[in-house]
């Protein structure tokens, strides 16, 4: 069974940083292309940023270039995304996304991230 949890969620002021962890089980995590999405309230879920198996193609979404960054590590069969320069409209809950090369999506519980002084 594929689980994807989520962890690292918080409240944080404007300007801060927080670096979200997703850990994978139950999958050959190096095959699969792993994503973050948003969901604020009211609103539908957000591509936010995503890469592929080996970590060579990494896509972001325009609102968050420059302050976000998606990274991997297949040995922890772990997902990250550090957020940096943190602004109450980042505020949401974040889900990680696990696409199979069969494109089977999975998607984890997700974790709220507050944005507020």
């Amino acid at each position: 069974q594929i689980q994807l949890v989520e962890s690292g969620g918080g409240l944080v002021q404007p300007g801060g940083s927080l670096r979200l962890s997703c850990e994978a089980s139950g999958l050959t995590f190096n095959y699969y292309r792993m994503s973050w999405y948003r969901q604020a309230p009211g609103k539908e879920r957000d591509f936010v940023a995503g890469m592929n198996g080996d970590g060579r193609i990494r896509k972001y979404d325009d609102s968050v270039k420059g302050r976000f960054t998606i990274s991997r590590d297949n040995a922890k069969n772990t997902v990250y995304l550090q957020m940096n320069n943190l602004q109450p409209e980042d505020t949401a809950v974040y889900f990680c996304k696990a696409r199979s090369p069969g494109d089977d999506v999975y998607w984890g519980q997700g974790t709220q991230v507050t944005v507020s002084s």
